[in-house]
C-alpha cells in the first residue's frame, strides 16, 4: 500500500512557506501555470484585507521534479513571503528581539492558549504559525494533488453558498456556471452574491468580520475508496476531519449532513437502480457519495461552516498578558470575510485526502502502472 504525506513549516511574516510532499508517483506531468491559479485564486476575494495587495503568491519547485515530470522522489514546494523585507528585525532567527511585544490576545485566535502551552511571552510567536497564511502552502500541496487526479479523470471544484445568513438559491446552480468563473466570491448565483458584497461592506464599516459556508464536489471518484474496517480508514472521517483543521473551520457535514435530522429514513437514503448495461445508478445523492466510510461511485459532496475572522478593527474585549490587566484585544492586517479563500483551501485539503486515498488502494510507484491499476479495478468491479 502506497502512502501520501506532507508537512508544511514557515511562518506568516517569515522569508517563505515550504512543504514537502511524499509519495506522489513518478512520471506525472505537471503544469506550474496552472497549479499557481489556484495560489491566484486563494488571495482573490471581495472583502479581502491588505496582506493581498502586497503578496503575490507564486510557488517555485525545488526537488522532486525534472523536465516537468515527476520522479516518485520527495517534492518540495516553496512559495516566498514578499513582505519578509519588512520584518526581517522582528522575525530574525538569531540576534536581540526587535519591536514591541505582543500581549493582548485575540478572542477565538489561538493565542492565549498557545503561549501558555507553549511558555512563550510574546503571543508573535504563535500567531506568526497559527496564521492562516499557512494555507498558501496547503492550497500548493492541494494542486499537485489536483493535477494527478485529473490525469485519472478525477475532477473538483468548490463554491461558497453563504456569507453573513446570505444563502444561495441552489436552483441557480447549474445556470450560474459562467457566472461563477468571474465572480469575486467563488458564487454560482449573481443576485445571493450582491446581497452578500452588501452584508461585507457593513460589516467593514463597523470594524467587524463575517464568515460563511462552503462546498467541495468531487467527480469521477472510483467506487470503493477508504473502507469500512477501522475508524481511521474511513473516508468520509478523513475528509471532515481534514476540512476541520482548516483555520475557523467549526463545522463540516457530508451530503446532506445536519438535513438527516428532519428526515425519514425512507426520504433519507439513494436508492438503487441498474441501467442498460448492468451499471448500478442512484437518482439521489443525499449521502454525498460516501456509505460506510467508502466512495460509492457518486459525486462527493462535503460542505464546511467557516467562523467569522477573530480580528476585529473595532477589538473584543480581553487580557493583557504581561501585565495582567483588561484591554482590547490586539489587531493585526485582516480581512474581513474571507470564506471565498477558505473554499479553495478546502479544494486543496479535499483533493489531497482523495488522492492519498487513491494511492493507497492502487499501485502507486508511477502513473502509467496506477492509471492501468484503476482501469483493471474498474472493469472487475463491472463500473469501467
Amino acid at each position: 500500500m502506497g502512502r501520501l504525506r506532507f508537512l508544511t513549516a514557515g511562518e506568516s511574516h517569515g522569508p517563505c512557506l515550504t512543504a514537502i510532499v511524499e509519495g506522489i508517483p513518478a512520471g506525472l506531468t505537471l503544469d506550474l501555470a496552472e497549479m499557481n491559479r489556484d495560489l491566484a485564486r486563494r488571495q482573490q476575494g471581495y472583502g479581502r484585507g491588505g496582506r493581498m495587495k502586497i503578496e503575490t503568491d507564486e510557488m517555485k519547485i525545488l526537488s522532486g521534479v525534472r523536465f516537468g515530470e515527476t520522479l516518485g522522489s520527495p517534492v518540495t514546494l516553496v512559495v516566498e513571503n514578499r513582505d519578509w523585507q519588512n520584518w526581517q528585525e522582528r522575525m530574525a532567527a538569531f540576534g536581540e528581539p526587535q519591536g514591541e511585544k505582543v500581549t493582548a490576545a485575540r478572542p477565538g485566535h489561538a493565542d492565549l492558549t498557545g503561549i501558555k502551552k507553549y511558555d512563550r511571552k510574546d503571543i508573535r510567536d504563535i500567531l506568526e504559525r497559527a496564521s492562516a497564511r499557512e494555507t498558501a502552502l496547503r492550497v500548493a500541496v492541494g494542486a499537485l494533488a489536483k493535477q494527478m487526479l485529473k490525469s485519472l479523470g478525477i475532477t473538483l471544484g468548490s463554491a461558497v453558498l453563504d456569507i453573513g445568513g446570505v444563502a444561495v438559491d441552489e436552483a441557480q446552480r447549474e445556470a450560474g456556471a459562467a457566472h461563477k468563473e468571474t465572480s469575486e466570491l467563488n458564487c454560482f448565483d449573481a443576485v445571493a452574491e450582491e446581497k452578500m458584497k452588501g452584508r461585507i461592506r457593513a460589516a467593514k464599516e463597523a470594524g467587524d468580520t463575517l464568515g460563511g459556508i462552503f462546498e467541495v464536489r468531487v467527480h469521477g471518484v472510483p467506487l470503493g475508496l477508504g473502507s469500512h474496517i477501522q475508524w481511521d480508514r474511513r473516508l468520509d472521517a478523513r475528509l471532515a476531519g481534514a476540512l476541520m483543521s482548516i483555520q475557523a473551520i467549526k463545522g463540516v457535514e457530508i451530503g446532506a449532513g445536519f438535513g438527516y435530522a428532519s428526515l425519514p429514513g425512507s426520504e433519507a437514503h439513494d436508492e438503487m437502480f441498474y441501467d442498460e448495461f448492468l451499471h448500478t445508478y442512484r437518482r439521489t445523492n443525499r449521502a454525498g457519495g460516501l456509505e460506510g466510510g467508502m466512495t460509492n461511485g457518486e459525486d462527493v459532496v462535503v460542505r464546511a461552516v467557516m467562523k467569522p475572522i477573530p480580528t476585529l478593527m473595532k477589538p473584543l474585549h480581553s487580557v493583557d498578558i504581561a501585565n495582567k490587566t483588561p484591554v482590547l484585544a490586539s489587531k493585526e492586517r485582516s480581512d474581513v470575510c474571507a470564506v471565498s479563500a477558505a473554499s479553495v483551501v478546502g479544494e486543496a485539503m479535499t483533493a489531497f485526502v482523495v488522492a492519498e486515498a487513491v494511492i493507497e488502494k492502487f499501485d502507486s510507484d508511477n502513473m502509467r502502472d496506477l492509471a492501468a491499476d484503476i482501469a483493471q479495478y474498474k472493469k472487475r468491479i463491472g463500473e469501467a
